[in-house]
C-alpha cells in the first residue's frame, strides 16, 4: 500500500503560493517608483492564466509539450514586461515590485516537477541572463534569482529521486512477483510427484507383493500383468489430465484385450474447468471402452483449438498379398475422434 501526500493538498499549497506572488504583485501597483502599470497588469493576467493551466487537475502527471511551451513563454515574458517600469540603479532597490523572480521561480519548479526539467531550466536560463543585462551580477542575489534557481534545483533532484524509487519498487515488486510464482510452481510440481507417486504405489503395491510372496516366479499372465501395470505407471507421467478413474479402468482393460495405448498430454486442456475435464475424460473413456483397434493414440490439442483431445485408432491390415511379396502390412485408421472442449 502506497502512502503519501495527496495531489489534492500539493496543487492547493502551489496555488496559495502562487496566488502570493500575485498579492505582492497588486501591492506593488502602488508604489511611486512604477512609472506605468499596464506591464505589470498584463504579467499578473498572464501568470495568473499559466498558474491555473499547470495546475488544473488532470489524469497526467507529465506535463504536456504545448502547457510546458506556455510555462516556459511566460517566464521569458514576465521578466522584460516588469522591468521596462522598473530602475534597478534605485537606491534601497525595488522592493515587491520585483516579484516576477520568484513569481518566475515557483512556475519552473512546477514544470520541473510536472517532468519537464528542460522547460524549466530554460526558464531560470532565461531570468538569469535577463537580469545580468538589466541590473549586473549583483542583482542575482538581491533580487531573489538564486533562490528561483535553487527551488529547480532542488526539485528536478527530488523528482528524479522519486522517479529512481518508483522504478526500483516496481522492480522490486517485479522480482517478488516472479519469486512467489516461481515457489508456487515448485509448491505445484511437489504436489504433482506426490500426487503420481501415491497413484503409482497404490497400481503397484499388490502386484509387488505377490513378487515377494512367489519369490519371484510368476505366471505368464502375472508377467503380463506387469507389462500392463508398467504401462499404467508411464501414463500416470505423460497422460496427466488425460487420466480420472474410468479412463485408467478402460485403459487397463484394452490393454487386457490387447490394444496397445498410448496417452500423451502435452498442456492442451489444462486450463478446462472440472465440468468440461470431466465431459472430456468420459467421451475418452466410452471411445476405450468400445473400440477393436490394434493401437490407440489419445492427444492433446493445444490451447486456441475447438477440440481438446484427439483420439486416432489403428489396425494391421491383414493383407496376405504384401505379406508373400515380402512386404510390411500397412496401419488401417479404425477410429478417428475429436472431443470438443
Amino acid at each position: 500500500m502506497k502512502i503519501g501526500v495527496p495531489r489534492a493538498l500539493i496543487v492547493a499549497l502551489a496555488a496559495l503560493f502562487s496566488g502570493y506572488h500575485l498579492l505582492l504583485a497588486a501591492y506593488s501597483l502602488a508604489f511611486p517608483f512604477a512609472s506605468e502599470r499596464a506591464p505589470v497588469v498584463v504579467a499578473m493576467v498572464l501568470y495568473a492564466a499559466v498558474t491555473v493551466t499547470v495546475l488544473w487537475p488532470t489524469r497526467e502527471t507529465r506535463m504536456p509539450i504545448w502547457m510546458a511551451s506556455f510555462s516556459l513563454g511566460v517566464a521569458v515574458a514576465l521578466p522584460p514586461l516588469i522591468t521596462t517600469v522598473l530602475d534597478p540603479t534605485r537606491p534601497g532597490g525595488n522592493g515587491y515590485a520585483t516579484w516576477y523572480v520568484a513569481a518566475v521561480g515557483t512556475l519552473m519548479t512546477i514544470t520541473a516537477v510536472r517532468l519537464r526539467p528542460g522547460f524549466a531550466w530554460a526558464g531560470i536560463i532565461f531570468l538569469v541572463v535577463q537580469t545580468l543585462f538589466w541590473a549586473g551580477p549583483g542583482a542575482l542575489g538581491t533580487i531573489g534569482v538564486i533562490g528561483s534557481a535553487s527551488w529547480v534545483g532542488v526539485a528536478h533532484i527530488l523528482t528524479n529521486t522519486l522517479a529512481k524509487a518508483s522504478r526500483d519498487s516496481e522492480r522490486f515488486a517485479h522480482a517478488e512477483r516472479e519469486a512467489t510464482e516461481w515457489q508456487a510452481a515448485q509448491e505445484a510440481h511437489l504436489n504433482e510427484r506426490q500426487f503420481r507417486l501415491g497413484q503409482t504405489s497404490i497400481m503397484a503395491l499388490p502386484m509387488l507383493r505377490t513378487i515377494r510372496s512367489s519369490r519371484g516366479e510368476l505366471t505368464v499372465s502375472q508377467r503380463a500383468e506387469c507389462l500392463h501395470l508398467e504401462a499404467a505407471i508411464r501414463d500416470e507421467i505423460r497422460g496427466r489430465r488425460l487420466l480420472n478413474d474410468a479412463v485408467r479402468e478402460q485403459v487397463m482393460l484394452a490393454r487386457r484385450r490387447g490394444t496397445v495405448v498410448t496417452l500423451l498430454d502435452e498442456g492442451g486442456i489444462d486450463e478446462l474447468s472440472p465440468q468440461a475435464l470431466d465431459r472430456v475424460l468420459g467421451r475418452l473413456a466410452l471411445a476405450l471402452r468400445d473400440t477393436t483397434a490394434d493401437r490407440v493414440i489419445a492427444r492433446t490439442v493445444t490451447e486456441g483449438s475447438d477440440v481438446a483431445v484427439t483420439v486416432v485408432g489403428l489396425r494391421t491390415a491383414d493383407d496376405e498379398t504384401v505379406t508373400l511379396l515380402g512386404g510390411e502390412p500397412d496401419d488401417e485408421v479404425e477410429l478417428w475422434l475429436e472431443i470438443p472442449r
